[in-house]
């Protein structure tokens, strides 16, 4: 099954923020993600879930996306996003 990672975040400084999305593409590949949705604006249809922001990773499997995110070479990037978001993020399996 493949993993997903679903981030929802809001960007308090952007200029910041900048070099998590210039250099984070290569890690997702390293582990064999791709985006499926890249930080859009959501509608919300139902319930008081009001994300600003949303990203969809997929990876092969959860395994995959969680040496995504213990990556250590990646770390120092996601400090930045840490630093300059308020975020949310959670794994998911699916079958797509």
């Amino acid at each position: 099954m493949n993993g997903y990672l679903i981030l929802d975040l809001k960007i308090a400084d952007f200029e910041v923020f900048k070099e998590y999305i210039e250099k984070i593409p290569k890690f997702i590949e390293k582990h064999g993600g791709r985006y499926v949705v890249q930080g859009v604006e959501p509608e919300v249809m139902e319930g008081n879930w009001c994300p600003e922001r949303v990203v969809i990773l997929e990876f092969p499997s959860k395994e995959r996306a969680k040496e995504f995110l213990n990556d250590p070479e990646a770390q120092s990037l996601f400090s930045i996003r840490h630093k300059s978001t308020t975020s949310k993020l959670i794994l998911a399996e699916g079958c797509f």
